[in-house]
């Protein structure tokens, strides 16, 4: 029994899969080349399997076919135009410029022809040293670049048996990523409502606002994988209780997203009583359950939330137990305090039936937006729109484009041994932006030392070869297994992996100094061309990213209006406007990351202008989140109807920051509009007697809330399109 739950939750491993395809390429390619007795065949074959794992793509077993397909097609290209041009620098010199700006361009359509682009890129230099081996050009070179051809294919047969035989594996991981990254943001927004004073609030809630873009992540991932898999298969019954499971994730990330009150007013109020570290307690078990639900769901485990469901009724009691002492200056917050329990007990709520998705009553519109091009004519359409220096992938085609040519100017010039490495090492260094090639530069340096040393100790051990194949093989499992959060060891891995591989027809310690050396040049030459060669620097970019986040709230406020008006519906234009306006803070938390990695002469003080707009964002949004949780259809005599109007202009603000704030002009403060919408909002508050009771009334809390919000959001992009005026503010005003 314990090997079989050992076995189990080797499963649930989003990795294990992965890993076991590639050993099984590799075990395969091994036992071909030793039933052929010709072990140098084995490198070719280990080159392809590689460069036709890096390119697979999540999709059904019939789209990951024609994926494959596609990218056969483009490999045989590469390899054979490589294998063509190889005789003649110039030329060759030509092609590789050519071929790879148009490649880097061709990933603007989409991250699956973005995955291929790059496989292809990786096959050219893995063709270029294919032929290096065998002394240039001679009569075995063709049939050796069709053993590359036939690696590739080999595991992309088995990658699609796979995707047929265990079709729903990923989409289940994919879900307990889900729940998994939700819990984490249930438990840090939990630490909001400690009432503890003097801790920083402003850095809780950038680390909430950077756990939150880690949902939205999970739940792009996740879309993307339920939708791939859903195109032919409508009626599969297993499939459409995952996207009801996908719903369930999206209203749980909207009301544990919410903000009902300002967070420092109850602590003030309630600093001597219970309730906040009721709420706080029940948060934190919310999200202790999410976690536990993400297990559940890997191992088809029944899901109690016990816990969870005693911490509610502790926090109803508590609110009770407020009530009953009558205190006037309690009064005001009791019904706020309601409104947050009701809103964590339908949270609650929606966490239980995750199980049982079968159960949810509630009438959904199951479409799922598509983002994948339509036609030709819009797959150009996008590859067009971003020939423009304002581009990422534009800059990021030349830049690359740049250094690899660099690199085989000089590889051509010194004529080093094995020097087709440093091409190698300038394509897998060399990324989109500043912070993520340092991090890649040090890492792949430190990753090949590591796997030197390795590889030079298994070789001197080991001489045996068939010893040398087993490491070889294990060593290309374990880069898979880390290539994506354990760089180093992923880098160390593959150096071991060519290492003991080419000991198999050669001297593999005469390759240790000249991949060490390739390396070192690889990854001069990727820092370089970061650094001077269109420099993406962030902080350029930070005002429109800022911009479209207010764009994106702006429309994410119209639909939850227009909601108001028509009536409440999960429909796609209201879920993709929420997607959305995630999708755009989370964009904004990412790039201010990768600023605080960037030189400091570049970053100034823009990061931390940045950060303070990014919180004061984040805050809007959870308040926008809140207004959506209690969306409802308003009749016309109904009073909360008056407040519509106020939204619209609410709206018709945001429009008029954002638009200021993408064109960087002078940006018009909003404090006194948004005073006379507070004002605006008092009035319809009703009579003296409804205010002597406290009538707490949703749809008006939250607009003043946000209304509320305005005028900072407003100086905090002034800060940001006059970095000069960045002086004039105190740098710890209260968010």
């Amino acid at each position: 029994m314990p090997l079989t739950h050992s076995l189990r939750r080797l499963w649930t491993l989003d990795k294990f899969a992965y890993s076991l395809r590639v050993f099984i390429a590799f075990s395969g390619a091994l036992l071909f080349s030793g039933l052929a007795g010709d072990v140098a065949l084995v490198i070719p074959l280990f080159l392809g399997i590689i460069a036709s794992a890096l390119s697979e793509t999540d999709d059904s077993w019939q789209g990951r076919l024609q994926a494959l397909v596609v990218t056969l097609l483009c490999f045989a290209s590469a390899s054979f135009v490589v294998q063509w041009l190889f005789p003649w620098p110039w030329l060759f010199a030509v092609g590789l410029a050519v071929s790879t700006f148009t490649l880097i361009m061709l990933g603007a359509i989409g991250q699956r022809y973005a995955t291929i682009a790059s496989g292809t890129l990786i096959l050219s230099i893995y063709s270029m040293i294919n032929i290096e081996q065998h002394g240039g050009v001679d009569e075995d070179v063709a049939s050796r670049q069709l053993l590359l051809l036939a690696g590739a294919a080999w595991y992309g047969a088995i990658s699609v048996v796979w995707c047929a035989l265990f079709s729903r594996q990923p989409v289940k991981q994919s879900m307990a990523r889900v729940y998994k990254a939700l819990g984490e943001f249930l438990i840090l927004k939990s630490a909001l409502f400690e009432p503890v004073r003097g801790v920083d609030v402003e850095a809780r809630r950038v680390a909430l606002a950077r756990q939150n873009g880690k949902v939205v992540d999970a739940l792009n991932q996740a879309k993307e994988m339920i939708f791939r898999r859903l195109e032919g298969q409508r009626g599969s019954r297993k499939l459409n209780r995952y996207l009801k499971i996908y719903f369930i994730a999206q209203d749980i990330h909207e009301r544990a997203s919410s903000t009902h009150y300002p967070y420092s007013a109850l602590t003030d109020a309630f600093f001597h009583h219970d309730v906040l570290f009721r709420c706080q307690r029940l948060l934190d078990q919310q999200g202790r359950a999410c976690r536990q639900l993400a297990k559940s769901l890997l191992l088809n485990r029944p899901f109690s939330h016990e816990q969870s469901e005693q911490a509610l009724a502790d926090l109803r009691a508590s609110i009770d137990n407020l009530s009953e002492r009558g205190k006037p200056e309690w009064r005001p917050l009791i019904r706020p305090l309601n409104a947050l329990a009701d809103n964590l007990s339908t949270l609650e709520a929606q966490i239980a039936s995750v199980h049982n998705p079968d159960t949810d009553s509630e009438r959904r519109d199951s479409a799922l937006y598509d983002r994948s091009p339509s036609s030709l004519l819009e797959a150009w359409k996008r590859v067009r729109l971003n020939f423009t220096l304002g581009s990422p992938t534009f800059r990021h085609a030349v830049r690359l484009t740049t250094a690899l040519v660099a690199g085989y100017g000089l590889l051509q010039w010194l004529d080093p041994q094995q020097g087709f490495w440093i091409l190698l090492t300038t394509l897998f260094v060399c990324r989109p932006n500043f912070a993520t090639t340092r991090r890649f530069l040090s890492q792949r340096i430190l990753g090949t030392v590591l796997g030197l040393i390795a590889g030079w100790a298994s070789i001197s051990l080991f001489p045996q070869p068939l010893i040398q194949s087993m490491i070889a093989v294990a060593a290309g499992v374990s880069f898979f297994a880390n290539r994506e959060k354990h760089y180093v060891i992923a880098t160390a891995s593959i150096t071991l992996l060519v290492l003991c591989s080419f000991n198999q027809v050669g001297d593999g310690f005469d390759l240790i100094w000249p991949r060490l050396f390739d390396t070192l040049i690889g990854s001069l030459i990727a820092g370089l061309a970061v650094f001077f060669i269109l420099p993406d620097w962030q902080s350029r970019r930070l005002y429109r990213e800022a911009a479209k986040v207010l764009t994106n709230h702006r429309r994410y406020l119209d639909e939850i209006v227009h909601q108001y008006e028509e009536g409440k519906q999960d429909d796609l234009a209201y879920r993709l406007a929420r997607r959305n306006a995630h999708n755009a803070d989370a964009a904004l938390s990412t790039l201010l990351t990768n600023m605080l990695h960037e030189p400091g002469h570049y970053r100034k003080q823009d990061a931390d202008n940045g950060l303070r707009f990014l919180v004061l964002s984040n805050t809007l949004l959870s308040h926008l989140s809140a207004l959506g949780a209690h969306r409802h259809r308003l009749a016309e005599d109904e009073d909360d109807a008056a407040f519509v109007p106020l939204a619209k202009r609410i709206s018709a603000l945001l429009e008029q920051l954002a638009e200021q704030l993408d064109k960087r002009l002078p940006v018009e403060p909003l404090t006194a509009p948004a005073n006379e919408l507070l004002s605006q909002l008092e009035e319809q508050s009703g009579t003296a007697e409804e205010k002597a009771v406290t009538l707490y009334r949703p749809i008006q809390s939250q607009l003043r809330l946000i209304a509320s919000q305005l005028g900072p959001l407003s100086d905090a992009a002034n800060r940001l399109t006059s970095p000069s005026a960045e002086k004039l503010h105190e740098p710890n005003a209260a968010v």
